[in-house]
């Protein structure tokens, strides 16, 4: 098993009275069992709480207590049940991270879980899960990707300067058919899940055109913007970087 867990959060949320003792949530089995295997790779408290998204003191408590005691499951608490319990609530999050655009009301009757959202986003939250809006991002084929890829490792090395000589241009097309439905997910907050192939709310370039403009710039210089009418194809292209970009290249 590698460093690559699964990250949950396991907040210490302050109390509301200041003279009141501060109130902790129990780590789940799951979690201790990542505590422990982490543990076994000789990462650090720091390193298992940072992987973890927990405090660095809970898995030094943990880690103490459970080797005092021997054992690793908690000591009986007073107060009533929790709501949902802890196989309801993986059957959950196991919902959420594999169908992530799915709405609450629906999660509730999928789950078969008869409590209110407010606790189920609870739940959620304690494993770092909440609703966000989908990125908007172009749809891109795995060729696509691959390509952009391969070039992104071959200049990865470039230095500021260099890209300073680059001239850029691209077009912006206005189109009518543009969805301006927002579309919530469920995930975590970081930027691997965010840019997900499944949580990205694709935009097409094509279709329904009614303004392209088209720009260029070469490091902080702003070169000449150019509205085009109609379609464009490769030969309309081409000619509109002859009239336009050379000129600028050459008064450059």
């Amino acid at each position: 098993m590698t460093k690559a867990f699964v990250h949950f959060v396991m907040c210490v949320y302050p109390p509301k009275n200041n003279n009141a003792p501060r109130q902790r949530r129990e780590l789940t089995k799951f979690q201790k069992g990542q505590i422990v295997e982490a543990r076994g790779l000789r990462m650090s408290y720091s390193e298992i709480g940072k992987e973890l998204c927990i405090p660095r003191s809970m898995v030094s408590s943990f880690l103490t207590q459970s080797k005092q005691r021997d054992y690793v499951t908690n000591l009986p608490r007073p107060g009533r049940p929790p709501a949902i319990s802890e196989s309801q609530e993986r059957y959950i999050i196991q919902t959420v991270n594999t169908n992530t655009r799915i709405p609450f009301t629906e999660l509730c009757n999928i789950t078969n879980t008869n409590v209110s959202i407010r606790t189920i986003q609870r739940h959620l939250q304690n494993h770092n899960l909440q609703k966000w809006r989908a990125a908007k991002h172009t749809l891109l084929t795995q060729e696509h990707a691959k390509k952009c890829l391969k070039w992104a490792m071959a200049h990865g090395h470039w230095k500021v300067e260099d890209w300073k000589r680059v001239f850029w241009s691209d077009e912006c097309a206005v189109k009518k058919d543009s969805d301006p439905q927002t579309l919530w997910i469920f995930r975590s907050q970081n930027k691997r899940k965010k840019y997900d192939p499944k949580n990205i709310h694709g935009q097409s370039k094509s279709g329904g055109i009614q303004q392209m403009v088209w720009g260029c710039f070469p490091g902080s210089k702003l070169g000449p913007i150019v509205f085009i009418d109609g379609t464009v194809n490769s030969d309309k292209y081409i000619e509109l970087l002859r009239e336009n970009l050379l000129p600028f290249i050459d008064a450059m």
